[in-house]
């Protein structure tokens, strides 16, 4: 089973900006069998440049819940799955870094569709996320939100899947 996650924040560096938006896909290789998004309210302020890219403000963030508040339900999501992400070590390392304000040692196996993606379709120009979606004919809706970027990583992953006959993981 798979956690196909992706993450909005309020910038690139995980031990000082923190994260917007979370979306995580449940896949048991075959179909996603379960959901979760939400707007987060990162305690901190968005700048405008990042709100340029995601569309998401301060306003909009203000009455959402706070990462503690979600902390929980991200934990069982992704408890006894491969975490999946479209640069991984992105989206863990933040949501790492929010687990650690908490207290919590957060720790799981990941897996990057970036890297997955060079190895199974070598010789593409970008493995940007929007890039791969194009020439593969993946669309995107939203993107960069969270739900819209991980729905697109989970059609990526049951790409890469076949490709690989499941043999890969």
């Amino acid at each position: 089973m798979y956690a196909v996650v992706d993450i909005e924040t309020s910038g690139g560096r995980a031990q000082i900006d923190r994260i917007t938006e979370i979306a995580i896909y449940i896949h048991d290789g075959d179909k996603i069998v379960d959901e979760f998004s939400t707007l987060i309210n990162p305690e901190v302020y968005i700048p405008s440049f990042i709100t340029r890219l995601t569309g998401i403000n301060n306003d909009m963030v203000a009455t959402a819940p706070k990462f503690y508040e979600v902390a929980k339900k991200i934990v069982l999501m992704t408890e006894g799955r491969l975490f999946v992400a479209h640069n991984a070590p992105f989206d863990y390392r933040f949501i790492q870094e929010e687990f650690k304000r908490l207290g919590y040692n957060y720790q799981r196996q990941t897996m990057c569709t970036v890297r997955m993606s060079r190895k199974i379709i070598p010789g593409m120009g970008s493995y940007s996320l929007g890039n791969l979606c194009q020439t593969l004919g993946i669309t995107i809706n939203n993107r960069h939100r969270a739900a819209g970027d991980a729905l697109a990583t989970t059609k990526l992953l049951e790409l890469l899947l076949v490709k690989t006959e499941n043999k890969l993981i």
